[in-house]
């Protein structure tokens, strides 16, 4: 919990500055950027957030990856400061937040559609454009399946869970049956 309160504290304040300057997507991008790369090199990672290094030589190294990816100076001091307040670690949770608040920002809201098995092109586009419709925001869905569902979907759109799988109508079923209530 406390990972996304700090998470969250930053991310705001980096929108805050992409807000007033016109360069939240930019930023977004290079802060994806090099946490996707922290993610994927994991002695980079270890060399600059593990406190059994010396800071001095963390920073150096982190300085130095900074200079390689050549950020605009706004991230480059955002990622400083996470550095020098010791919240480096935080980087992937940080930059997670902030792409949803971006995404906010422009109008785009991210689902997930879980499935039983592949659906068709077209399915898929059905989906995404009537979830467009419901929210009034462009939909990017993230696809996946679960044979588990036995057969339907099941898609979550921030905090909303629409189960229109087979599993759930079963068990549904099930309960009403255990009521006595009629099917």
């Amino acid at each position: 919990m406390k990972n996304l309160a700090i998470a969250r504290r930053y991310a705001k304040a980096l929108l805050l500055i992409g807000k007033e300057d016109g360069q939240a997507e930019t930023y977004k991008q290079e802060l994806e950027g090099l946490a996707a790369l922290m993610a994927r090199e994991k002695q980079l990672e270890q060399a600059v957030s593990n406190p059994l290094y010396v800071a001095a030589e963390r920073k150096r190294v982190l300085q130095a990856v900074l200079e390689k990816l050549n950020l605009s100076s706004i991230v480059t001091a955002f990622v400083n400061l996470l550095f020098d307040k010791g919240r480096i670690s935080f980087l992937a949770s940080i930059d997670a937040y902030y792409q949803q608040l971006v995404d906010e920002l422009k109008g785009i809201a991210r689902a997930s559609l879980v499935s039983a098995a592949e659906l068709s092109p077209a399915a898929i586009e059905k989906i995404r454009t009537t979830l467009s419709q419901k929210t009034g925001k462009q939909v990017v869905l993230e696809i996946d399946q679960d044979p588990g569902l036995i057969g339907g979907v099941v898609t979550r759109i921030g905090d909303l869970v629409l189960d229109g799988s087979i599993r759930t109508q079963l068990l549904n079923m099930r309960e009403s049956l255990k009521r006595g209530e009629s099917v």
